[in-house]
């Protein structure tokens, strides 16, 4: 009782000096954290090997491009940083778009399922938008047609499109 009496009371002082106060999703590192509950999840808490939205462009090349990944060759292209599976360097399966200095959007697919942890395992794995709906709940808006779906879930930050066994989720900050 002792401690949520503090948290309130340190929520109202903070919240008289007109300060916001943000609740905090769950951090989820994707090739570490087993983080399955949707609602918890936020684009501004997900990282890829360490890298953040927001952080800067010199610690994504340090950390993604200096730094060996067991298993990965990272290749720089324009304003991407791609991740490629050694095994089979058919494509990116993962990576980071910088922009104005910072990264603005981090991306996985289908080819980096082996790596993800939690949720987005399974929701690279789905046969079926309507299986990446059980897992993540209805999105906000999107479309779906013949060729596959994009859904859309911008209060937490990221998009799924699905295309067949392609599928692709997008970070980026919530809107």
């Amino acid at each position: 009782m002792r401690k949520t009496r503090g948290f309130w009371t340190a929520a109202l002082a903070v919240a008289a000096l007109g300060t916001p106060v943000f609740v905090q999703a769950e951090p989820y590192e994707l090739s570490k954290n087993d983080v399955m509950d949707p609602k918890s999840i936020s684009s501004e808490n997900i990282s890829l090997f360490g890298v953040k939205l927001g952080d800067p462009e010199a610690k994504a090349l340090d950390v993604l491009v200096n730094e060996k990944i067991s298993g990965i060759k990272a290749e720089q292209e324009a304003t991407f940083i791609f991740l490629l599976d050694q095994r089979k360097p058919t494509g990116p399966m993962a990576g980071v778009r910088v922009q104005d200095g910072k990264v603005d959007l981090i991306f996985i697919n289908n080819r980096f399922a082996h790596k993800t942890r939690g949720i987005f395992r399974n929701v690279l794995n789905s046969e079926s938008p309507d299986d990446i709906r059980k897992l993540l709940g209805k999105e906000e808006y999107g479309d779906e047609n013949v060729m596959g779906a994009v859904m859309a879930y911008d209060k937490q930050g990221f998009q799924v499109n699905y295309l067949g066994k392609d599928i692709n989720i997008e970070f980026a900050a919530p809107h």
